[in-house]
């Protein structure tokens, strides 16, 4: 007479245990965690915040955007979150400074053109920042807040956007070489 647990003489029969299907419902499907940084859609730097495990473990806790909300990392999180409103409060002051230089500044852009008026290239927001850059006011291509390429020879306002909150017009005069 064999029987499967033939190999267990002796001892009683393995018991398994019974799982219910509520208990799998209880188990740990979110996690709470402190944001390291701002992350679109969910929150900003220093909230405490309650996501699936899944996005926890493949997203957030790699990208080191998140820790396991404990006391000792939410005082952590809350320590560097006052440095880097500190560090944003300086760069504030600087492109307010910047803001105020530039928007004294007017640029004369020289192009080659067509008799009526038409530019053989164009004129684009990386010629915008260099000749800022060459008028002592250096702003990345990225704030130049231009729709299109500038191919007509004529005056426009040409918005510089140095900061979320601090934005200035400059006047582009683009002429015939």
């Amino acid at each position: 007479m064999s029987s499967p647990d033939s190999s267990r003489a002796g001892h009683p029969p393995r018991r398994i245990p019974y799982l219910p299907h509520a208990l799998f419902t209880r188990m740990r499907l979110h996690m709470e965690l402190v944001l390291r940084a701002d992350v679109e859609k969910l929150g900003k730097m220093g909230e405490v915040v309650k996501v699936s495990a899944g996005y926890a473990r493949n997203y957030l806790l790699p990208q080191k955007l998140a820790v396991a909300a404990t006391a000792a990392n939410v005082k952590e999180v809350e320590i560097a979150k006052k440095k880097a409103a500190k560090r944003e409060e300086v760069r504030r002051a600087e492109m307010a400074a910047l803001a105020e230089k530039v928007s004294k500044v007017s640029l004369t852009i020289p192009s080659k053109a067509a008799e009526e008026g038409h530019l053989y290239g164009s004129v684009t927001a990386e010629d915008i920042a260099a000749a800022l850059g060459r008028e002592g006011c250096p702003v990345e291509v990225a704030m130049v807040q231009l729709e299109k390429p500038i191919k007509q020879v004529d005056t426009y306002d040409v918005k510089i956007r140095l900061h979320p909150e601090i934005e200035t017009t400059i006047k582009v005069w683009v002429v015939a070489e």
